[in-house]
């Protein structure tokens, strides 16, 4: 091939590669009959509508802050700084981005330097010679040039597949941040939790042990038998076995507040441990709707990019049916070094490689293969969708019928201090006996006891509402995504 001709051979398929402008497999959009796509999906919640104790309001990216609870805030920035997790997040955002960026180098010119320089002395007798061939000194340089005309678009699908793996990779980082802070959060409330149930508890150990000791004065002068004496023993026995239990449960939440903080258990908080009182907002939840929660959840996004780079995997598998086509050039120079660069020892060539695989089942078998991912991810995305959802209902549904729990139970508080009080109002006019007195007592901390515990299930219900809403993350990510892929109609840039 002349000079001329491989010239004109390199502009032919250069001016074919500029008038391909399409790229094979589907271009990638947000399916119409997506379930993220339905109106019934970006409604507002169920749970949310006509309660006062939940409002439309946007959810904050840093909802912790809503209790104002400086120790939280310090735990919660603690976690985001030394939390392991977030650490191997991070460290799996990184090596997308490389990934990604060698995708991306394919679309460069491979260039490729090779250069030796030898001594060296042929032996006579491998030309059945007996004579000594003079020593000589050689050298070869050679820079070679390749370029992937990526007519059917195989390398740029390639290159949309890794940058929607990197977006899940991100997403699934804002994931792990979600479920740091509101772990972090929920450690801290059953630490308090914990706390509160404690000191009510122990509330109430004090007063069965003096319910027992004035049953026990009264047998002993006769006004009461031994088995009042063995029920009131029995009853305290019972009730001082709970604090064992609640000592431990506050114990390893302080264990699990240092593992979330990056501490060993050995140095958890002490001073955390005198906590009674556990996070909680005395106002409406702010909980925005459905298409506020789809765009926000980085489990909806992930997934979402999940199904854009199997939609490209399409793309590349269906590039491998077509041929392929590449442009090289070498340029060189070879021979003895004291002839080095000139006109002998310069080589060159320009050229066009042309492959394609005749026996195309394997191919058409992976387009097959890519073809089902994508249905997969369509059906992960769906079902995404639909849990991010149930979740968020369940979390509303249990908490508005845990502060319904709680009203009821104010009431019945209120009902048994007032007993206690005409009972001893009723012991002092002697029309009633010490025993009522003591029921009566006993009743009052029972409903006590369980005031506390749904004190510490409110607050953790308004942990888990926030988790299910995805909130906890800053929107860096989802600003990222945007602006990479505002040109596709992802969800991100186009909910």
């Amino acid at each position: 091939m002349t000079r001329s001709s491989s010239l004109r051979c390199a502009a032919l398929a250069w001016s074919a590669a500029q008038l391909c402008a399409c790229a094979a497999g589907p271009d990638y959009r947000v399916p119409e009959h997506a379930l993220v796509q339905s109106s019934a999906a970006n409604a507002a919640f169920v749970g949310a509508q006509g309660d006062a104790s939940v409002t439309p309001e946007p959810v904050p990216e840093r909802w912790w802050r809503l209790y104002d609870d400086a120790v939280l805030d310090g735990l919660v920035a603690s976690a985001l700084a030394a939390n392991t997790d977030l650490r191997v997040a991070g460290a799996a955002l990184a090596r997308s981005d490389a990934l990604l960026l060698e995708a991306r180098t394919l679309r460069e010119p491979s260039i490729a330097i090779d250069a030796g320089i030898e001594r060296s002395q042929v032996a006579g007798e491998q030309y059945l010679l007996r004579i000594r061939p003079p020593e000589s000194s050689d050298y070869a340089a050679r820079v070679t040039v390749g370029y992937d005309l990526d007519l059917w678009g195989g390398i740029r699908r390639g290159i949309e597949e890794a940058a929607a793996d990197r977006d899940a990779v991100l997403a699934a980082r804002d994931l792990v941040r979600v479920n740091v802070v509101a772990e972090t959060a929920r450690a801290y409330a059953d630490i308090c939790g914990a706390g509160l149930e404690l000191a009510s508890a122990q509330e109430t150990v004090r007063t069965q042990r003096a319910s027992f000791e004035l049953i026990d004065r009264l047998r002993a002068g006769g006004r009461a038998t031994t088995l009042d004496a063995t029920r009131g023993r029995l009853l305290l026995r019972e009730q001082e076995s709970t604090l064992p239990a609640l000592e431990a449960a506050q114990r390893n939440a302080l264990f699990r507040l240092a593992e979330l903080t990056g501490k060993t258990p050995a140095e958890f908080d002490r001073g955390i441990a005198a906590c009674a009182s556990p996070p909680r907002l005395h106002q409406p939840l702010p909980v925005g709707d459905g298409a506020e929660l789809l765009r926000r959840r980085p489990d909806v996004r992930r997934a979402e990019r999940q199904l854009a780079a199997a939609t490209a995997a399409i793309g590349v598998a269906t590039a491998e049916l077509y041929p392929d086509v590449r442009l090289g050039l070498a340029l060189g120079s070879l021979g003895a070094i004291r002839d080095f660069l000139t006109a002998p020892t310069n080589l060159w060539n320009i050229g066009a490689i042309f492959h394609w695989q005749a026996n195309q089942s394997a191919a058409r078998a992976r387009v097959a293969a890519a073809d089902a991912g994508a249905v997969i991810a369509l059906a992960n995305f769906d079902g995404v969708v639909l849990r991010s959802l149930q979740d968020v209902e369940s979390a509303l549904n249990a908490y508005v019928h845990d502060l319904s729990r709680e009203a009821s139970l104010l009431g019945a508080r209120a009902d048994a201090r007032k007993a206690a009080d005409d009972a001893r109002r009723l012991e002092a006019a002697g029309r009633a006996d010490a025993f009522a007195v003591v029921d009566a007592q006993r009743t009052l901390a029972s409903v006590e006891q369980q005031l506390a515990r749904i004190e510490v299930a409110i607050a953790s219900d308004q942990i888990a509402v926030f988790l299910a809403l995805g909130g906890g993350w800053t929107s860096e990510g989802a600003n990222e995504l945007a602006t990479a892929d505002a040109a596709n109609g992802s969800l991100a840039a186009n909910p």
